[in-house]
C-alpha cells in the first residue's frame, strides 16, 4: 500500500508539472481537436462538387441526357461553354472537367460507328481528376447504354449488380480519417509526454531530488506512466465524444468504453516506449529525433494508412510484433464495424502481452539508468 501511495502522489506531481507546461498542454489540446478536424475535412479522398463544363455540338436527346446525368454532390451543375473557350478555361482552373460532345454524336451512336467523345481533365486536382474521370466514364457509358436499349428495344442485361457498401455507405473520407487521426495522436503524444517528463526531470535537476528520497525506480517510472497515460486517455475520450460525434457529426458504430479499455492497454506500451527513449535521450531535441526513428514507422506501417494485405508478406508478419498494429485493428473493428469483446479479444490479448514485455524492459533500463546516475 505504501508503494501504491507513492506512485499515486508522484503521479499527481507529474500532472501538476504537465498542466504548468503551456506548450505541452496546448499541443495535446490541438492534437485531439483542431488537428482531427483539419484531417477530417481537408484530406478528402472522394469526388465532391467537382466543376464541369460541357461543349454540346450535337444538341440531341442523347447529349442532353449525358449533360443532365452529372448530379450533386459529386459534380456541380454542368455549365455550357463554347469549344473555343476550352483551353482558356482549363488553363485558368475554372473547370476540373470539360466534356466535348461532337456533332452528329447521337446519329453515329445509333449507327454503330463508335464516335469519339472527349473528356478534358485538369490533373492538378489529383484526387478529383483520378476518381472523377472514372465516374464520368461510368456515367456516360451508362447513359449511352440506356438510350440505345430504349431506342433499339435491346433486352436488359440478364444480371443486375447490387453493390452494398458496408460501414461507410457514402465512402466519406472524414469517417475514416478523423478516427485514424485520433489513433495516430495517441501513439505520438504518449511517447512524447512520457519521454519529455523524464528529460524535463533531468534538465531541471529534480531527478537528483527523487534519487535521495525513499523511492524505488519502479515507483518513479510507474508514476510517470499512469499520469501521462491518464492525460492521453481523457483527451481521447473527449475527442471522440465532443469532436468526432458532436462537432463533425460522424457516427461511431461500436462501444466507446470498450475502445477506451483497449486504448488504456495500448497506452502502457506507448508510454513505456517514451520512458525508454527518455533514458536514452539527453535533451528534448534528441528525444524528438528518436521519436521520428521509432514512432513514425510504427504509425505508417500499423495498417492505419495502408492495409497490411497491401504490404510485402514479410513486412506484414514483422508488424504483428508491434502493438500499434493490433491497436489499429481493434480500433477499426470497434469504432467502424461495431465489434464486441468476443471479436477483438485476441487483439486485446496481443497488446497486453507485448506491452507487458516491453514495459518490463523499459523498467529495467530505467532502473539501470537511475543506478548509474546515483553512482
Amino acid at each position: 500500500m505504501r508503494s501504491l501511495s507513492n506512485i499515486f502522489w508522484l503521479g499527481t506531481k507529474e500532472l501538476r508539472s504537465f498542466f504548468s507546461d503551456w506548450v505541452l498542454l496546448g499541443f495535446v489540446i490541438y492534437s485531439f481537436s483542431l488537428a482531427v478536424i483539419s484531417q477530417a475535412q481537408s484530406n478528402s479522398q472522394e469526388v465532391f462538387h467537382a466543376s464541369i463544363g460541357v461543349v454540346d455540338e450535337d444538341h440531341s436527346e442523347l447529349s442532353r441526357r449525358i449533360t443532365h446525368a452529372f448530379l450533386m454532390p459529386y459534380f456541380k451543375e454542368p455549365v455550357a461553354i463554347a469549344q473555343a473557350d476550352i483551353e482558356h478555361l482549363m488553363n485558368t482552373g475554372k473547370y476540373t472537367f470539360v466534356i466535348d460532345i461532337p456533332p452528329n454524336f447521337q446519329r453515329d451512336v445509333l449507327a454503330g460507328r463508335q464516335p469519339g467523345l472527349q473528356i478534358n481533365v485538369d490533373a492538378t486536382a489529383m484526387i478529383q481528376a483520378g476518381l472523377g474521370s472514372g465516374y464520368a466514364q461510368q456515367i456516360i457509358n451508362t447513359e449511352i447504354a440506356q438510350f440505345v436499349s430504349q431506342v433499339e428495344r435491346v433486352p436488359d442485361s440478364p444480371v443486375n449488380l447490387a453493390v452494398r457498401i458496408a460501414f461507410n455507405p457514402n465512402v466519406t473520407t472524414a469517417w475514416f480519417s478523423s478516427v485514424m487521426g485520433i489513433i495516430s495522436s495517441v501513439t505520438m503524444l504518449a511517447i512524447i509526454l512520457a519521454g519529455a517528463a523524464l528529460v524535463r526531470e533531468r534538465e531541471h535537476g529534480t531527478m537528483d531530488h527523487l534519487l535521495v528520497m525513499p523511492l524505488s525506480p519502479f515507483e518513479i517510472a510507474m508514476s510517470k506512466i499512469w499520469a501521462n497515460g491518464f492525460v492521453i486517455a481523457v483527451a481521447v475520450g473527449l475527442s471522440l465524444y465532443l469532436v468526432v460525434r458532436l462537432l463533425l457529426k460522424i457516427p461511431i458504430a461500436g462501444s466507446i468504453p470498450l475502445f477506451m479499455f483497449g486504448a488504456i492497454l495500448y497506452l502502457f506500451f506507448a508510454t513505456a516506449i517514451g520512458l525508454f527513449l527518455g533514458t536514452v535521450a539527453r535533451s528534448m531535441p534528441q528525444l524528438g529525433l528518436l521519436y521520428m526513428l521509432v514512432a513514425v514507422p510504427m504509425n505508417v506501417l500499423s495498417g492505419g494508412a495502408t492495409p497490411l494485405e497491401s504490404m510485402p508478406p514479410w513486412l506484414a508478419t514483422v508488424m504483428q510484433a508491434s502493438p500499434s498494429t493490433h491497436f489499429v485493428s481493434f480500433a477499426q473493428a470497434i469504432l467502424y464495424r461495431g465489434a464486441g469483446l468476443d471479436v477483438v479479444w485476441p487483439q486485446f490479448l496481443a497488446v497486453a502481452g507485448i506491452a507487458s514485455l516491453f514495459l518490463m524492459l523499459s523498467l529495467l533500463r530505467f532502473r539501470s539508468t537511475l543506478s548509474s546516475a546515483s553512482n
